[in-house]
């Protein structure tokens, strides 16, 4: 244990900038320009009108699907052409006439479905000559945009699904179909609303803006610091006491913060430094941060936007998405946590002693009216309002506690330009998901049209003989190869189309599917080689990347056995059945025993993956954990009796070892 004095955060610590630490490693960060002059503030006016529309339809009414779509297509893509240049030998501080240009056919291509809704749903998918020039562009506009702001994979995949609607015929075996003409494959992505204009596109148009638009009013009240606050005060005192914080806050930050490395970068500044200073290694520091951040992905209630699709997807509510999601959430915290416990003991690191920590009760009593916006928009969720009108009634509140908080300080911390400084840093923050939603839409349209997903199902249960246990792997393998290198909305997409239909096939739970590609897509964000979190951990951290990378995966290991046991016995996510789109919960205590085998599984794996519970671990000691854990991958009073035994004696066998050591000494 380092001297206190070593251990003490002070400002300079955490005085990084973080909009370069953004810049570097997100992706989407690093390619903004940094406009200057006039074209400057008409983005800032174009991003706060943006947002305006936005809020006053969701308080007031959205307008017909294909116009507010519409418009929130030409808002989202204006921006993206503004703030992200066709390519690194692009100017940085100004758009080009290329980027006009394409602006300019944004607004015409989609303003004309804005305009001539009635006429284009009366008319069918017959194509006019403007029809088809039109709706050949807005492909084009659409590829060009997301790979300007998202990156190329999720082009590069959308156009090979394009490529497969027209070349069916000439495919093998189950991948043949009939083919489609150009003409009926443009009418489906760009009329139709089932491709650009589709469900992801319609979720990003109303529910995922409003909550991204809710987390830019709450960075602006200064939530982050606060958050952080109170993880150190909660766990500041435990042997893993700053990898605990980490992981603490970037849970808390996370559940509202739409992306893995924004989330990594925000906490990682200040909780990084602290486990450097307090013994740990520095990959293992930036490990830790990325691990945690990513869970933010999968923990209630934006879980990075998908919890929105998915409850289109599925027609479950919203509400009951993030019920099922929540005991997942927690157990993946659980298991990073464990890892990091065990770490902390293998090293000999104690926490501060309590009178060293700040007071969780002064911080509640300082800066507790912080949580309120949380709790009033989980009251209104709970009251059956509608997630976009939640979200508008949140921002509300949050603004009028952070003004009265403001004045009863006078600090000024929040004024009327956080506001306008809110809506701009929201619209700007939506841009990347309305783009990957537009895009991936388009691969949501060819799956439709083909029925894709039936093909893809029946290969992968044919690939895996009909078993349950093998799809489950390679629905895991799959997942995590589409999770690299895509946002979490565009991933969620991608997978739900392509790999549920796989796992309902063979009797899974249709909640619990949907969850666990969830699940195994975001932990692409901590699997090298594309690992963009742990990156982003690494570049604070100082530490080489790849082993940052690997150290996150590991950390992330026993996180694993969670979406098994939910796929094979969906009593984890208290889901009992499903009748139509409603859900049958069961009562918390019923599913005791899932949530009890859960743990006992991670902490073997753990032990198993780290060598270690209270001592050392013998190799016979790491091989029966390793079996205890998976063996619990299947419920059951055996299973479980096996884990517990298997636990016990390891750590009995341990704690006689220590004893005898201690003895000697």
């Amino acid at each position: 244990m380092k001297n206190k004095d070593e251990v003490r955060i002070t400002e300079s610590d955490v005085a990084m900038d973080v909009d370069d630490l953004m810049e570097e490693y997100d992706l989407e960060t690093s390619k903004l320009r940094k406009l200057t002059g006039p074209i400057a503030k008409i983005t800032t006016l174009i991003a706060i009108a943006m947002s305006i529309f936005q809020f006053y339809t969701a308080g007031f009414g959205t307008l017909l699907s294909a116009r507010q779509r519409s418009l929130h297509i030409i808002f989202a893509f204006t921006l993206g052409f503004l703030l992200y240049p066709a390519s690194s030998k692009s100017k940085k501080d100004k758009a080009s006439i290329l980027d006009f240009v394409f602006i300019g056919l944004t607004i015409i291509v989609f303003g004309y479905l804005f305009v001539f809704v009635e006429q284009i749903a009366n008319k069918g998918t017959d194509l006019t000559n403007i029809d088809f020039i039109l709706g050949a562009l807005a492909i084009l506009i659409t590829l060009e945009v997301t790979r300007r702001v998202v990156g190329p994979e999720l082009p590069i995949v959308a156009m090979i699904f394009l490529l497969y609607a027209k070349l069916g015929p000439y495919l093998p075996g189950l991948l043949a179909h009939r083919g489609f003409s150009v003409e009926r494959i443009i009418s489906q992505m760009y009329l139709a609303l089932e491709g650009i204009m589709g469900i992801p596109l319609g979720v990003s148009a109303t529910f995922v803006f409003m909550f991204i638009l809710f987390g830019a009013f709450l960075d602006k009240t200064g939530v982050g610091k606060f958050f952080i606050d109170l993880a150190f005060a909660m766990t500041g005192h435990l042997k893993s006491g700053p990898a605990m914080t980490a992981v603490v806050a970037s849970g808390l930050m996370g559940s509202i913060s739409g992306s893995s490395v924004a989330n990594t970068v925000t906490t990682g500044a200040f909780t990084i430094p602290l486990m450097k200073k307090t013994g740990y290694e520095p990959h293992f520091a930036g490990a830790v941060e990325a691990t945690a951040s990513t869970g933010g992905q999968i923990m209630p209630p934006v879980m990075g936007a998908a919890a929105f699709i998915m409850a289109e997807f599925t027609g479950f509510s919203y509400l009951n998405i993030v019920a099922a999601a929540a005991i997942p959430a927690i157990l993946y915290y659980f298991a990073v946590g464990t890892m990091v416990h065990i770490e902390a003991s293998r090293l000999g690191l104690k926490g501060l002693p309590r009178e060293e920590l700040p007071k969780l009760s002064k911080i509640l009593m300082k800066e507790g009216y912080l949580l309120l916006p949380l709790i009033a928009i989980i009251t209104f969720l709970i009251m059956q309002y509608t997630p976009t009108l939640s979200a508008f009634r949140a921002i509300i509140i949050s603004v009028i506690i952070a003004m009265i908080a403001s004045l009863i300080k006078r600090d000024k911390s929040f004024v009327v330009k956080d506001i306008f400084s809110a809506f701009e840093a929201g619209a700007k923050g939506a841009v990347g998901v309305a783009c990957a939603c537009a895009c991936a839409g388009m691969i949501v349209g060819v799956v439709t049209l083909t029925g894709l997903g039936l093909r893809i199902a029946e290969l992968i249960v044919a690939l895996a003989r009909g078993n349950l246990l093998l799809t489950l792997f390679f629905t895991m393998i799959a997942s995590i190869i589409l999770g690299m290198g895509l946002p979490t909305t565009a991933k969620y997409i991608v997978l739900a189309t392509m790999a549920v239909p796989a796992l309902t096939k063979l009797g899974v739970n249709l909640m619990a599917a949907h969850l666990f590609i969830l699940y195994f897509g975001v932990v692409a964000d901590i699997t090298p080689p594309v690992a963009l979190a742990a990156y982003a951990g690494a570049g604070i951290a100082g530490a080489n990347s790849m082993k940052t990378g690997f150290q996150a995966f590991k950390l992330a290991i026993a996180a694993f056995i969670v979406p098994y046991i939910f796929a094979i016995d969906p009593s984890l996510i208290l889901v009992d059945e499903v009748i139509g789109n409603q859900i049958v919960f069961l009562p918390i205590i019923k599913a005791l025993p899932m949530i009890i085998s859960a743990v006992i599984g991670i902490v073997c794996l753990a032990g198993a993956v780290e060598g270690y519970l209270i001592d050392h671990c013998k190799i016979h000691e790491r091989f029966f954990l390793g079996i205890a854990a998976l063996s619990l991958l299947k419920p059951g009073l055996y299973t479980d009796l096996f884990g517990i035994v298997v636990l016990g004696i390891t750590f009995f066998l341990q704690k006689q070892r220590v004893k005898n050591l201690e003895q000697r000494a």
